[in-house]
């Protein structure tokens, strides 16, 4: 199996500086050994879309509504984000659980409905600074992992603990070890053998720098990058430190 490196644009970019963005990804991407995608906001995704037109780099949104249309103001429904030409989104994270009051159960609505949509789902969990000097975070990771994905689950998880996201901190690579290794033991065992061939990403201030050796760390299959991923030099240089799992 191939890394994924997805890229997490957030709220960032005019419609030329993703287009732009996303060009410039996809000018470096010859010979990268993994899977690429890159996640502008909605209002950009088409036209992200038709820049990526014939290059391997894969187009996702950042959130989906769980109903397929209705009265929700300022929503996207994920079958509007296949409509445009997206093929993943990123849900739950932790952006959204803290801003939005996104709960487990919400964000297991949204898988589903992300699903029935063809769309692949990243589902996001993590662990609060607090939470991790009390000893809790296996406890409320696992509980986000029960709470979060429907069975069975199609998709894919990245595990950002919230302490390192946009702090400039990054977990050190036995914190990702310990948590990567819990997380596959949790998911073998609410999902059986179908938990062994979920990917899990990991994500919190990845950076060229130490890019090499998160990925090398076991149970890394990838990871969902932040700042870095608006500088495509960055992204092509977290890419290039991908190897096959």
């Amino acid at each position: 199996m191939r890394q994924l490196i997805a890229g997490n644009w957030k709220m960032n970019c005019l419609g030329a500086d993703a287009v732009a963005l996303a060009r410039a990804v996809a000018a470096g991407a010859a010979g990268i050994q993994a899977d690429l995608l890159v996640c502008p906001t909605a209002l950009h995704v088409a036209a992200v879309v038709q820049a990526l037109k014939g290059s391997a780099v894969a187009v996702g949104g950042q959130d989906c509504h769980m109903a397929p249309k209705g009265a929700h103001t300022g929503d996207i429904a994920a079958p509007m984000l296949a409509d445009l030409g997206a093929g993943w989104v990123i849900l739950g994270h932790s952006e959204r659980r803290q801003n939005h009051g996104e709960t487990d159960e919400m964000v297991r609505e949204k898988v589903l409905a992300a699903v029935a949509a063809g769309l692949t789902p990243i589902v996001c969990v993590g662990e609060t600074e607090e939470q991790r000097v009390g000893g809790q975070e296996t406890e409320v990771v696992g509980w986000q992992i029960s709470g979060s994905l429907p069975k069975p689950f199609s998709g894919v998880i990245a595990y950002e603990p919230l302490w390192a996201i946009g702090t400039g901190r990054t977990a050190t690579e036995q914190d990702v070890a310990a948590m990567h290794g819990f997380i596959r033991e949790e998911l073998v065992r609410q999902f059986g053998e179908e938990g062994r061939g979920i990917r899990i990403l990991y994500g919190g201030s990845v950076r060229p720098a130490n890019a090499p050796g998160l990925l090398a760390v076991p149970e890394v299959a990838g990871a969902l990058v932040g700042g870095a991923s608006l500088d495509a030099a960055d992204f092509l240089a977290i890419a290039r430190a991908a190897r096959s799992v």
